[in-house]
């Protein structure tokens, strides 16, 4: 009941809400029926097809280093992967605009793509690093080459978790509002970005309402694809574990290629950290030392260490009520699955859905809602941090509920068995063996919290804004100061994000699920 809950009060209740809200003015007709729309669409699913080929590309090279080979740094590879994905929306915008200043379609898939290697790198090699390798060694020896080998053997093996990972990398491409609206601006609008525009500045509820529901079909038509491409990776788990074995011959080749990659993603953040220093008069640390201020002429209502301070206040809440909600849908999966329940597909289904609908929708649908709750909860401090927890909540789940699955049930009826309850079934053999990825799923869940951009630059107050909020602000308004206090921002949130990545791979248990 409490997942159910927490979806139907925090997630269901705003969404319908808003839309039906926009389908009682019957404006979503005349929407659909607009040349523009489509265009929208069609950019859209563009632009994500684009960025989900391009990580597929990229990320498998690193999935084989990862699942396969023994070779220096590849603990360096490992986080180096990982940074990209867990940073904020609006910091990695300012890195790609610091390459690209005019922004454009490249740098939006560019930057899409830069997320979402680490998704490709950690699903597929999840699953190569468990497919038997013998198949592989018989293919050679009947005179296979080493690419007839992995595109008749190895591949079809992949493609349940090369599905799965698509699905993701194309939902989050679809959904992307950060990166679009700061390398996009007014150019290049996608469906996320243009229910912003409507919503907050036309107010155009039945138009937004209409690209909501658009949105929302395709990203059910996208989890239902990749649920499918999860069940069939997940059945291919008990595969035995290979060893990780030194490259020979062409497989230098691939490894070369990953390391490539690891460069490739590391440009944007060295080009971000030269940009935070880099002033017309030469290098400075005066950004940095502007985060005290508000900024040029007063722009920011608060200083930017006050909106830090905020920031980490409300990403532990999120992560609290992220943890709590996570962990019991993952206890509540397991046991629905061990009895074949078709409800623990519809839940899974269901916990995943915050992550593909549009943030401000769920933004502007709390503020028309949460009245109706005891003390006029739009007022709450705790607002943004239920609608970060939302877009958490669900990759702690993706962490955590493989790990459950794969201890042992005969320990736990053993327990039963020697008069255990079931809670303390849980604290003495659940928890302890699950204690790593319990930790690692909580400091992945702070790092997310901490840079959501899309509905807390729609919820948060103006004296109380979160760090990207704030570079945001400072970036839409004019003066070298507030550009430098901006980058400045960036590199400490990109700082934070990266020492929490090096923290959760020391914690990361082997089979610490998809992320």
């Amino acid at each position: 009941m409490l997942p159910l809950a927490f979806l139907g009060v925090f997630f269901a209740w705003p969404v319908l809400a808003i839309v039906s809200l926009g389908l009682g003015e019957d404006g979503v007709l005349p929407v659909l029926a607009r040349a523009d729309t489509w265009d929208l669409v069609a950019f859209t699913l563009g632009q994500a097809a684009g960025a989900t080929a391009l990580a597929l590309v990229t990320g498998l090279p690193v999935a084989f280093l990862l699942a396969r080979c023994r070779v220096r740094g590849a603990g360096v590879v490992r986080a180096a992967v990982m940074v990209p994905f867990v940073l904020p929306t609006v910091v990695v915008g300012l890195a790609f605009r610091a390459l690209w200043p005019d922004g454009g379609v490249l740098p939006i898939v560019l930057a899409n793509a830069f997320f979402n290697v680490a998704v490709v790198a950690r699903t597929v090699g999840g699953l190569w690093a468990r497919v038997d390798r013998r198949a592989e060694d018989a293919a050679r020896a009947l005179g296979a080459s080493r690419a007839r080998a992995f595109t008749s053997v190895v591949l079809p093996s992949l493609a349940p978790a090369i599905g799965s990972a698509a699905s993701v990398v194309f939902l989050f491409c679809a959904t992307s509002f950060g990166v679009v609206l700061v390398l996009g601006g007014a150019r290049h609008r996608t469906l996320e970005t243009e229910i912003y525009l409507r919503t907050v500045e036309l107010f155009d509820l039945s138009g937004a309402a209409a690209l909501s529901l658009v949105q929302f079909a395709a990203v059910i038509a996208v989890l239902v694809v990749g649920a499918a491409a999860r069940r069939k990776r997940e059945k291919s788990l008990p595969l035995r574990i290979e060893p990780t074995r030194r490259p020979t011959g062409g497989e230098w080749a691939v490894v070369g290629a990953a390391w490539l990659v690891v460069l490739a993603l590391l440009t944007p953040v060295v080009g971000l950290l030269v940009r935070s220093l880099a002033t017309h008069d030469g290098w400075s640390f005066a950004g940095y030392a502007a985060l005290a201020g508000t900024g040029e002429r007063g722009t920011l209502a608060v200083s930017g260490l006050d909106a830090a301070v905020n920031s980490l206040r409300t990403a532990t809440d999120a992560t609290l009520v992220a943890l709590l909600v996570g962990v019991v849908s993952a206890v509540v999966l397991v046991g629905l699955r061990r009895h074949g329940s078709w409800f623990a597909e519809t839940l899974d289904t269901a916990l995943m859905l915050p992550l593909g609908v549009s943030a401000v929708t769920l933004g502007f649908g709390y503020l028309i809602t949460m009245d109706a709750l005891p003390g006029d909860f739009r007022t709450s401090p705790l607002l943004v941090p239920l609608a970060q927890a939302l877009v958490v909540t669900p990759l702690i789940v993706r962490i955590v509920l493989p790990v459950l699955r794969a201890v042992d049930e005969r320990l736990r009826q053993a327990a039963a068995t020697l008069g255990a309850s079931p809670w303390r079934v849980w604290r003495e053999v659940d928890l302890p063996l699950a204690s790593r990825s319990l930790l690692a799923a909580a400091g992945f869940g702070f790092v997310v919290a901490l840079g959501e951009f899309g509905a807390t630059s729609f919820l948060a107050r103006p004296d109380a804004p979160t760090l990207p909020v704030v570079i945001a602000r400072l970036m839409s308004r004019p003066g070298q100061l507030n550009s430098q206090m901006a980058y400045a921002a960036c590199a400490l949130l990109m700082v934070v994000t990266t020492v929490a990545v090096l923290v959760i791979e020391r914690l990361r248990a082997p089979s610490g699920g998809e992320f």
